[in-house]
């Protein structure tokens, strides 16, 4: 495409190349590697002066390092005399800190946004971001696309019966009746008590589950605690089989010891925002592509085509 870059750090470069293959682009040369005290270091190898610049960096684990590569790769760009910068980070790292809720504690996800706009970026376009509010963190543009259309196409094709698309928790409500209403399911919620950001007890199940096959929605996984708590009370009253629809798979700590002895749930359904890593790979681990969205966006980014088909999830 004429007057399109798009660029790539370390994070997720298979994303990144999907992308560039649903566009009929190449990726720029852009070289990242790090000075032998570690410091990250980026020279972009081709011109980009006057084009419209995409740089495809989610921040997933490691967050810092990544984090670090996408601000240094937006100032190298900004340099290079960019018309345009968008940062398409497909997971927002730090998001989990996005209120004081506690006495004394950062909110990161605002820093986050000031150091992304702070290094030079015009646009950000995300997707399934932990908290909607984070978009009025930034004083650009923010572009939010969600996963909802790959993971229920997933479903629909294995066209299962007798579904119940359950919320893991009050705030997952919205999303979740957005995927009933797709998949033609009923709808539960699990009233559950947090303890830390990463322990939590299932209380109650809200919703006619029984004899059902349930469909747990969520936008991130990461030690799989919460989860596997909700698999277990599902079972508990009478869910057929369990399945667990996630945007982002972090798979952090011992979530992938936790799957591996969790029986009761059959499969779980993530996105490529975040790569797996083989020594993740599990069986009942399946990861489905969010390229031809976010290439869809930057496209019509690019045209200065409206977006707003693409993050409907109410339609």
């Amino acid at each position: 495409m004429n007057g399109l870059a798009l660029l790539t750090g370390n994070a997720n470069p298979g994303l990144a190349k999907d992308i560039a293959k649903h566009l009929h682009s190449n990726l720029t040369e852009v070289l990242v590697s790090r000075f032998s005290e570690g410091e990250i270091r980026v020279q972009i190898q081709e011109n980009i002066r006057g084009k419209d610049v995409f740089i495809i960096q989610p921040t997933c684990p490691p967050a810092n390092d990544n984090l670090m590569e996408l601000l240094i790769l937006i100032d190298a760009a900004r340099r290079a005399s960019a018309d345009r910068i968008t940062a398409v980070i497909p997971y927002y790292g730090y998001a989990r800190q996005d209120r004081k809720d506690q006495p004394r504690v950062p909110i990161t996800a605002k820093l986050v946004a000031n150091l992304v706009v702070a290094a030079g970026a015009n646009r950000v376009l995300t997707m399934d971001l932990h908290a909607n509010q984070i978009q009025g963190f930034f004083d650009i543009p923010v572009d939010h696309l969600y996963a909802i259309n790959a993971l229920c196409d997933y479903f629909l094709v294995k066209e299962m019966k007798n579904l119940v698309v359950v919320s893991p928790d009050v705030g997952g409500i919205k999303m979740a009746r957005a995927y009933a209403k797709r998949l033609l399911a009923e709808l539960a919620i699990v009233d559950k008590r947090r303890y830390s950001p990463e322990e939590t007890e299932v209380m109650h199940i809200l919703g006619n589950v029984k004899g059902k096959n349930a469909i747990l929605i969520d936008d991130i996984v990461a030690t799989a605690g919460s989860i596997i708590e909700a698999v277990e009370a599902l079972k508990s009253q009478g869910v057929k089989d369990v399945y667990a629809a996630v945007s982002h798979g972090i798979l952090s700590g011992t979530a992938i010891d936790r799957l591996r002895k969790c029986k009761e749930l059959k499969e779980l359904i993530i996105t490529d925002s975040i790569p797996l890593d083989d020594s993740k790979k599990l069986s009942t681990i399946t990861v489905v592509t969010v390229a031809p969205l976010l290439a869809e966006a930057i496209q019509r980014i690019h045209n200065a085509e409206s977006i707003s088909c693409l993050f409907d999830v109410t339609r």
